[in-house]
């Protein structure tokens, strides 16, 4: 069903500059107006994959500075990178360190949230959520954002 209307909404979305004969509706400045976006940034990636640990913080910094909302579930591997020591330590082949990414992400006040069981089992303690901003997170949470980040399309 989820892939259905995926699928759908895609297809409206490539038919639509063929339809608008204007293309994109311009604002006063004559400028493509557009609707900001929620994003929801899940990662899994750690330290044993400094590349891939990297992207979703430089993608959603990105996202950030672009003008979307964005919110952020890690799990797994991922969540002992809200140790400052471990995420300034982990380097992505071409970019600046994790915790780099993560202070400007701080400074937005974007919020990150980090598999609570995921974390007690690896040792990242709220001292080291703190650094980010960050918070404990649970199932009920990651569901919420999943939601959260969905009703843009269905709105």
């Amino acid at each position: 069903m989820i892939r259905r209307l995926f699928l759908s909404r895609l297809a409206q979305f490539v038919a639509a500059p063929l339809v608008m004969a204007g293309g994109f509706v311009r604002d006063a400045q004559g400028q493509a107006a557009r609707k900001p976006l929620k994003i929801m940034m899940k990662s899994a990636w750690g330290s044993d994959d400094p590349t891939k640990a990297g992207f979703p913080f430089l993608h959603g910094l990105a996202l950030a500075e672009a003008g979307h909302e964005v919110q952020f579930f890690l799990l797994g591997e991922a969540v002992g990178l809200m140790r400052k020591t471990l995420a300034n330590a982990v380097t992505p082949v071409g970019w600046p360190p994790v915790g780099e990414t993560l202070d400007k992400l701080a400074a937005r006040h974007i919020q990150i949230y980090a598999c609570g069981t995921c974390s007690r089992a690896r040792g990242v303690t709220e001292a080291d959520l703190s650094n980010y901003g960050a918070k404990f997170g649970n199932p009920t949470i990651f569901v919420s954002l999943v939601e959260w980040a969905d009703r843009v399309i269905t709105e």
